[in-house]
């Protein structure tokens, strides 16, 4: 499972959108987003996982591997970490 944290305004985010969709749809990766501006709850879970990685949005994090990615990155990278 890979979790996805995001800001609903982030434009590095919104960036990244498409290529989750992507994963998702493609190559069947569940994917548990929450956004983290606006929701308490979902920054104190972002909190939890990323434990001052990133310290920011986006982030994602594999609960299976525990490696996780900070920032936007490649299509092929969200592969790598979801093990596609």
């Amino acid at each position: 499972m890979i979790y996805e944290f995001y800001g609903e305004e982030c434009p590095h985010c919104l960036q990244m959108k498409p290529l989750i969709e992507r994963l998702k749809t493609e190559d069947g990766v569940e994917v548990e987003s929450y956004e983290v501006w606006h929701d308490e709850n979902n920054a104190n879970k972002l909190h939890q996982y990323d434990k001052s990685f990133c310290g920011g949005v986006p982030f994602y994090y594999n609960s299976e591997t525990t490696k996780w990615i900070c920032g936007e990155t490649s299509y092929e990278e969200l592969k790598k970490l979801a093990g596609k």
